[in-house]
């Protein structure tokens, strides 16, 4: 990916012997959606003038106009190396637009930009560092995904205790062949579970490498036999998957969260961020957290974060903060799950930090502080829990939109009912027999 121009893109198209181009957009739960266009349409598709249904949209209501208008961003042009050397096929990440001409409001990309945008406005740029963490399972005779795994490696294990080492290579490769710069890359502590880490960049195109991420790394598993999932807590004997993102805060070309002439220390910005992340993380833990599943990660003894707190050292702390100093000062947020829509959280995130520092919000504990007669308050234990905060919250409507908040909530709900009617395994193991 880079800095194209429409004739850059035309002329690269006939060079590269590109047939087809995936228009690509994210839907409101994190799901990539696209159409294909022959490179004959490729002026159109540039020209923002093809369209889609709408109203099929997860997300978007039957209220929803029809169509939307689809205009590509020229910078995210990438052919996709999985795909045939001839007739190969590229792909532009897309933003939509309705037919008045104006931005989809409910459109995850664009909340994202708008939150960026608003942040420039105050003179901040805000650089991003993910660490994308996930599965590789086998699949079953029919190709259908299961939680089947051989290998028993652990964290930062190698070959031949870790059987995903070269599938992960493989992804890695793809990545850097598709202009992601890959810092480092891992097995993780459960078995069949990789981390791949990626160069901090700004928040926006951060968002679209991790989409791009997720992407390539289930296409590349595919290709080696195997199944890759962003399913936050897959199997209930071993961690489930983060999304962890390092914040770092940049005004007038410096990073704002380092304290000049003070090693070691974190600047007021910073802890103000910190404490505008802690103090909204509860209404935002229905973007952060989106599923049912999302909160069985969040439990003790498998490092997830459990409690408000920040922390230099502690797990189980939803703030941490990387030894880094200098223009490496960093704030990572341990709590999103690899599920989560990265245009939402990291928009709500950006909202909650620019919130601390306008307000001066002072971080109310650090790890070690709780017990006594103010313990630490924690996460939502539930999907129905986090939705009542999020629906209950004037701020996230502010950052999000209320009708996108609107939306967002009833699905969730709809998720939480459907859960709920469900007779698990473990209720029939541990009833069926003695009642």
């Amino acid at each position: 990916m880079g800095n194209y121009t429409r004739e850059e893109i035309l002329r690269i198209a006939e060079e590269e012997d590109v047939e087809f181009i995936r228009l690509q957009f994210t839907d409101m739960f994190g799901v990539i959606k696209n159409i294909a266009v022959t490179a004959r349409e490729l002026p159109r598709a540039l020209a923002g003038r093809c369209t889609v249904d709408g109203s099929l949209i997860a997300g978007k209501g039957d209220g929803c106009v029809s169509d939307l208008y689809l205009r590509p961003d020229p910078d995210t042009f990438t052919i996709l190396p999985w795909r045939p050397q001839q007739s190969r096929v590229a792909r532009m990440i897309c933003d939509l637009y309705c037919p008045d001409g104006k931005p989809c409001g409910e459109s995850p990309r664009y909340i994202l930009e708008k939150t960026a945008a608003a942040a420039e406005k105050e003179g901040y740029t805000c650089y991003i560092d993910p660490e994308c963490e996930f599965f590789l399972f086998h699949t079953d005779d029919n190709g259908i995904p299961t939680t089947v795994t051989h290998e028993q490696a652990g964290y930062l294990d190698v070959s031949p205790l870790d059987l995903g080492e070269n599938a992960r290579r493989d992804m890695v490769l793809t990545l850097e062949d598709m202009g992601i710069e890959v810092e480092s890359s891992h097995h993780e502590k459960a078995p069949a579970q990789h981390e791949i880490d990626f160069r901090y960049g700004e928040i926006r195109k951060t968002a679209d490498n991790i989409m791009t991420f997720r992407m390539a790394v289930r296409t590349v598993a595919k290709r080696h036999g195997l199944h890759a999932t962003f399913m936050p807590k897959p199997r209930s004997e071993t961690a489930g998957s983060g999304m962890h993102l390092h914040f770092s805060l940049f005004k007038n070309g410096r990073n704002i969260f380092d304290r000049d002439g003070a090693s070691g220390e974190l600047s007021d910005e910073a802890l103000y961020f910190i404490g505008g992340l802690l103090a909204h993380s509860r209404e935002m833990a229905l973007i952060t957290n989106p599923l049912v599943n999302s909160y069985k990660r969040l439990v003790p003894g498998y490092g997830a974060p459990t409690e408000l707190t920040w922390t230099e050292d502690n797990q189980n702390s939803l703030v941490r903060i990387p030894v880094g100093r200098g223009e490496d000062t960093r704030i990572e947020l341990r709590s999103p799950d690899a599920a989560a829509n990265p245009y939402l959280v990291l928009a709500v995130c950006l909202a909650a930090g620019l919130d601390g520092i306008r307000n001066q919000t002072l971080p109310a504990k650090a790890a070690g502080c709780q017990g006594g007669e103010n313990p630490a308050e924690t996460l939502p234990e539930t999907l129905k829990d986090a939705v009542e905060l999020f629906e209950n919250s004037a701020w996230i409507k502010e950052v999000l939109g209320e009708e996108f908040c609107v939306q967002y909530a009833d699905a969730r709900k709809n998720e939480w009912l459907r859960y709920t009617r469900q007779v698990t395994d473990w209720e029939v193991k541990e009833y069926l027999y003695r009642l």
